[in-house]
This record gives C-alpha cells, sequence and structure tokens, in this order.
C-alpha cells in the first residue's frame, strides 16, 4: 500500500530530499506532498547574487523538476503548513486544507535575524534570502550611492557583493573585530579586508548598529553606529545571521533544541517516531547547521531510512565554507580555533596577500582542519584529510 509523506519546506534541503527518495524508491511506496511557502521551486541560495548578475529565476532553480510528476510527487507552491496535528497526523495549510501524513519532514529552514534597533522596520530596510528580497532590493537601488550591510559574515559579504553589482557604493557594519569572524582568525581576516577594501568596499568592524535613523516619510535616512559615526544612506540590508523556523515544534508538543530548532537524534528524527527535521531548522545533539553540505547529508539519512535502508546516522556537519566574490579566495575546513580538541595551531603563509594555516592535534599530527586566505590552494583535497594524517604535499596543498 502507498503511503503519504509530508514535507514542510522546499529550500534546497527539502528538495534534496524528494529528489533522493524518488530516485530510491523504484517501486513507488510514497507518494510525496511538498508544501512549499514560496511561490517558485526550490532554487540554489549559495549563488543567490547571480540572479542580480545576470542569471534568471530559471536559471537557479534545481534541477529534477521532473521529480514532481503529480501522482507519486506533488508540489504546492504558494501553500505554507500553519498548524499539525501528531495524533491526527494531518497538516494544515494557510488555505485551511488538511493533508494527512504516514511520515512528516519539517524542512522549514531558518529566517534571517533583524537585530531590534531603532528604525529596523522602515522604508527601505531589507533581508538578503529570497528572489523576492533581491527583486525589492533591486527596485530601491540607486546606483552611485552608499548602501549599508549589518553584518560581517558569509551572508553580509553576498549582499555587500549583491549591491556592488548594483552600482551602488556598500558599507559593511560588523560588532566583531574582523570579518567572518565565525570561520576566520585574525591573521585570515586581514587578507580578507586588504583584498576587499582594495575594491572599494569600506569597512565598519568592531562597532554595533545603534539605529537606522528615518526622514519624516518614515523612509532611511542614515545609520547610526555605536562609536556615534553617522553613514548617509537610504537603503540598508540586513545581514546578521539567521534564526531556525520551528515555530510548528510548541503546537506539536515538539522539543526544541537549546538554541533553537526541532530537537532531533542522529537520524534526523524527532521523538515522534513518524516526525523528522532536516536542514537549518533541525538541532542535532543542541546545534543547527547552517551550511547546505550539512543540510544534504540530513536529507539523504532520512531518505535512507523511509526506503527501508540502513540507514548511517548524521555524524556532524561538513564545515567546509568557501567565499569567491569580489575575486577574492577565503575558505575553511574543519575545526578553525586553536583550542577545539588541544589543536596545535601552524602557520605556513603569513602576511597581507597570503595567509594559509593548519591545526594538527599534538600527539598524532592528525589533521583537524585549517584555513586559506588570497592564494589558491587546495582546501577541497586538504578537506578530504581531515581526521587523517596530512598528505605528504600539505605545504604544497596549502600554497599553491
Amino acid at each position: 500500500m502507498t503511503r503519504t509523506l509530508v514535507v514542510v519546506g522546499h529550500g534546497m534541503v527539502g528538495h534534496r530530499l524528494v529528489d533522493r527518495l524518488r530516485a530510491m524508491d523504484g517501486a513507488g511506496a510514497w507518494r510525496v506532498v511538498v508544501l512549499a511557502e514560496e511561490r517558485h521551486p526550490a532554487y540554489d541560495r549559495v549563488a543567490l547574487s547571480s540572479y542580480l548578475d545576470g542569471k534568471s529565476r530559471d536559471d537557479l532553480t534545481l534541477g529534477g523538476r521532473d521529480v514532481f510528476d503529480g501522482s507519486r510527487a506533488e508540489l504546492r507552491l504558494g501553500c505554507p503548513a500553519v498548524s499539525a496535528d501528531r495524533a491526527a497526523r494531518t497538516v494544515t495549510t494557510a488555505e485551511g486544507d488538511e493533508v494527512a501524513y504516514d511520515a512528516l519532514v519539517l524542512a522549514t529552514g531558518s529566517r534571517p535575524f533583524v537585530p531590534p534597533v531603532p528604525g529596523h522596520d522602515l522604508t527601505g530596510c531589507f533581508v538578503y534570502r529570497t528572489f523576492d528580497d533581491l527583486d525589492a532590493i533591486r527596485a530601491a537601488a540607486r546606483a552611485g550611492r552608499p548602501g549599508v550591510v549589518i553584518g560581517g559574515g558569509l551572508l553580509g559579504l553576498e549582499a555587500a557583493n549583491a549591491l556592488r553589482l548594483l552600482g551602488m557604493r556598500p558599507h559593511i557594519v560588523e560588532t566583531a573585530p574582523h570579518l567572518m569572524p565565525a570561520q576566520l582568525d585574525a591573521g585570515a581576516a586581514q587578507v580578507l579586508h586588504e583584498q576587499v577594501t582594495g575594491l572599494g568596499l569600506r569597512l565598519r568592524c568592531g562597532t554595533a548598529t545603534a539605529s537606522v535613523d528615518a526622514r519624516a516619510d518614515r523612509t532611511v535616512r542614515g545609520v547610526t553606529l555605536s562609536d556615534g559615526t553617522r553613514l548617509e544612506t537610504d537603503l540598508v540590508v540586513f545581514a546578521a545571521g539567521v534564526r531556525p523556523r520551528d515555530d510548528l515544534a510548541a503546537a506539536m508538543g515538539l522539543e526544541r533544541g537549546e538554541r533553537g530548532g526541532f530537537a532531533v537524534d542522529g537520524h534526523c528524527r524527532t521523538r515522534d517516531e513518524r516526525v523528522w527535521a532536516i536542514g537549518e531548522c533541525a538541532s542535532v545533539q543542541g546545534r543547527c547547521h547552517g551550511l547546505v553540505a550539512p543540510g544534504y547529508r540530513m536529507a539523504d539519512t532520512v531518505a535512507d531510512q523511509l526506503t527501508g535502508r540502513g540507514a548511517a546516522p548524521f555524524d556532524g556537519a561538513d564545515t567546509f565554507t568557501a567565499l569567491k566574490l569580489f575575486g577574492v579566495n577565503v575558505a575553511t575546513f574543519g575545526a578553525t580555533r586553536p583550542a577545539e580538541d588541544g589543536a596545535l595551531d601552524v602557520v605556513f603563509a603569513e602576511g597581507t596577500s597570503h595567509y594559509a594555516k593548519v591545526l594538527l592535534r599534538p600527539d598524532t599530527g592528525v589533521l583537524l582542519g585549517g584555513m586559506l586566505a588570497g592564494g589558491t590552494g587546495c582546501p577541497r583535497t586538504l578537506a578530504s584529510f581531515v581526521g587523517r594524517q596530512p598528505p605528504a604535499d600539505l605545504e604544497q596543498l596549502l600554497l599553491s
């Protein structure tokens, strides 16, 4: 008998689950219904800034759309889930439809975090998450004018690049002492700083946003920083991180992680054996993973379980990150802080144009992680050696 899987959310991770399940479920044991909040099928958020650089929505739409054939897999666009009843095993949509399920996967993703500073809701303030967000930014952007991006992490740099593509002159405001504080140490961040400022971007690190200032008509007229500096602008993009979308947890009686997200075990299952959570909304051992690679691994883990395969548990995140914007190359893999696992910090190159280091276990020399900035190197190859002895040509892979 055919069973029904309901997937709440159709981002990159939700799409991966459906694509993987359809490929593995040759017997047609599952019928899939996907409830998508957005009115566009899943697309590549990693390459979102290219939408402002000549790519169309269709160009960025994920492949495999033929998985939704209407009989074995149905995609309902613009149809968000607003509640779920675990006892009745139904999900209710915003239109009031009830969709019954045998298994439920929550792939609701995350929402942008907007710091509650005065003026954060003025006309001219935006977030950077969806096609619609970028359409709104494009409509408001004025070439040659300054724009302000709040947040100097990966997302903030993506947003600054978007403003640059629109002909604006971006400021980046970051409360930490340097850019990408979650990934880079001071040495690597200095290389990034030099390269980014050399392209004309203006950085304000080590200071916070005190307020977004308004004109009489409630439009943005500038940003005031905590050090008293005032930046003139009529466009602000908040790119200060994300928060898991776990609104359904309370209504469903599901546990949340300490920092939010649906609490799941190593197989991405909640305490209800019929309900899983994957991607940015899932809290595995108290941690939500904001990168797409671990989300894909979670999707594969759940697909294996649904098709009766011996699914290996999700064993942690692929922490590889790479930034390829403005002609700048930055990559990190594995552990990046010496304090992690008592690592030995070994720097191979240091300066304003190139930085490379690895972290090794002091007793065994096992590679724990590392980072590269400025040069090219071979970070993907190095990442494959994490947890093992580093390759004999380690220095060449770092400095090539």
